[in-house]
């Protein structure tokens, strides 16, 4: 069963990452098995200032940590609710900590004011942690970098 609106901007909402370090400004589609969310790197991102002055590309480590914050940490929190019956209350208070990446391939560059739609398709979810296939592609849907990541969340107690 796909997510409703309310439901994706509750998820979207409860991811903890936040600006100026937060990836995802909208889940398009998500359902059990896959995810789909976007962002627009915005030509004044505090990065782009040192990666490169005079022609600024996204770091591959920003596209990495964006890849992570749709296809496991905001599915991650979707699969909590859906399999595990946990509440948004109990959702809020998972962090997800970014634990393996694997076969990262970076096959474009990613220029300031690209909005990138990230897509992730779930490998497994157990006790909690979710690997998964993540793309990174242009609205056209060139993939300009993929991989595979995975994430556990943990209760955060403070």
């Amino acid at each position: 069963m796909a997510a409703d609106d309310a439901l994706r901007a509750l998820i979207l909402n409860a991811v903890p990452q936040q600006p100026p370090f937060r990836f995802i400004e909208e889940i398009m589609e998500m359902d059990g098995e896959r995810i789909a969310g976007a962002y627009r790197f915005r030509r004044n991102e505090y990065f782009y200032r040192g990666h490169f002055p005079d022609r600024p590309v996204t770091p591959g480590v920003i596209l990495i940590a964006a890849m992570a914050q749709t296809g496991v940490v905001a599915h991650g929190l979707y699969l909590s609710m859906a399999k595990l019956g946990a509440s948004i209350d109990e959702v809020k208070k998972i962090t997800t900590l970014f634990t393996y990446v694997e076969e990262v391939e970076f096959l474009g560059i990613v220029a300031p004011g690209e909005r990138i739609i990230f897509r992730g398709k779930k490998i497994y979810f157990r006790q909690g942690s979710l690997k998964a296939a993540v793309t990174a592609e242009r609205e056209d849907g060139e993939i300009v970098c993929r991989g595979t990541l995975a994430g556990k969340g943990v209760l955060t107690r403070i």
